[in-house]
């Protein structure tokens, strides 16, 4: 709506007002673009972006390197010094701006890849994505060290993953119980050339490997989060096109053909999306588990809706990859594990735990 002042210039309506609709309100972008939202979808939005600045804030502020909380606005405004300084463009800034854009990555992945195959356990991970980026990093690291980063061969061992994939099923991506058999198969040969790798390589060599191939923010740089922030924001148009014809796909092929939209074309596109997406994630911090599958599950849940859910699973993964990172550097009882250890045990957890639940409902 548009209000008129005593000068007769019309003035804009809140970017939020109420809907027509019960529980929805409209999100305006601009004077021509009014998106109706499920208030319970706007509520946890705006809680997971505070709980994730407040995960952002303990990173850089915990432990007994961290920024002092009253010195971080300044930090933040460029006026670190020393340590403040040390910390915030060397240590920790930019291992947490890879994290928010590496977990936002792989929810993202995850809610195309579980919307085009209706599988909710499916994720990138299941088709060998990121058992291809493991066994291409291995690779790299055996057959030609000081040549290949280990990081160009995570992404070079994920596109062959993928390729391998593509070529199996005889129907590229657009078939998703192909697509799930035929990752299966490339997933356990990759994982077997990286055990391999580990075991004939020396042991101090495998040491480090072993941390890459669980994914790993130790010692992430500006230049990765520019990789990866770029990645993500190529996608996230091209996902927001999507979302649409996703949201009509889940209600079944005959009735999305009917209503215009083409189930192939569009599993197709969401599949390839979600490839990017998690390459670009593998190839900045190596291949992180059970993001892509627990974010769309917990966005589903958290917001009590049907759909994709693209935009909770964005934030959620982040968060989830936010805070399993602080656990990695401020536990304890573990030396800098890799990140990756502590999302398999959460995500599998999370996975018993679903588990349990339909198991409770089939008896």
């Amino acid at each position: 709506m548009k209000t008129a002042d005593r000068t007769g210039i019309r003035n804009e309506a809140p970017a939020v007002v109420p809907s027509r609709r019960a529980g929805r309100v409209l999100v305006r972008i601009g004077p021509r673009v009014a998106i109706p939202v499920r208030r319970s979808s706007l509520v946890a939005a705006v809680l997971s972006v505070l709980l994730l600045l407040g995960a952002g804030v303990a990173t850089l502020t915990m432990g007994r390197l961290g920024i002092d909380p009253a010195d971080l606005p300044s930090a933040l405004m460029g006026e670190a010094t020393g340590k403040n300084a040390f910390v915030l463009n060397r240590l920790r800034g930019p291992r947490l701006v890879v994290a928010i854009a590496t977990g936002a990555a792989l929810g993202l992945a995850g809610a195309l890849f579980q919307s085009v195959t209706r599988n909710p356990l499916g994720s990138p991970d299941v088709i060998g994505l990121s058992a291809g980026s493991g066994a291409g990093a291995a690779a790299a690291a055996l057959f030609l060290p000081d040549v290949v980063p280990v990081s160009v061969g995570a992404l070079v061992g994920a596109v062959a993953a993928m390729g391998l994939v593509y070529v199996s099923t005889g129907t590229g991506f657009r078939n998703p119980g192909r697509l799930v058999v035929a990752g299966i198969g490339v997933a356990a040969m990759s994982t077997a050339l990286t055990q391999y790798v580990v075991y004939a390589v020396e042991r101090d060599k495998a040491s480090a490997l072993t941390a890459y191939i669980n994914g790993s923010l130790s010692a992430r740089s500006w230049d990765d989060a520019t990789v990866i922030w770029t990645v993500l924001l190529v996608c996230l148009p091209f996902a927001a096109l999507l979302a649409r014809p996703l949201t009509i796909g889940e209600m079944g092929d005959d009735l999305s053909t009917g209503l215009g939209v083409r189930p192939d074309r569009t599993a197709t596109a969401a599949v390839v999306l979600s490839i990017v997406l998690s390459a670009g994630a593998v190839s900045v911090a190596g291949p992180i588990a059970f993001i892509s599958l627990t974010a769309p599950q917990i966005a589903k849940r958290v917001t009590r809706s049907g759909g994709p859910q693209l935009v909770m699973s964005t934030l959620l993964g982040a968060l989830l990859l936010v805070l399993a990172d602080l656990a990695a550097q401020q536990l304890p009882l573990f030396d800098d594990l890799p990140v990756g250890l502590y999302t398999m045990a959460v995500g599998g957890a999370y996975l018993g735990y679903l588990l349990m639940r339909e198991w409770k409902r089939t008896v």
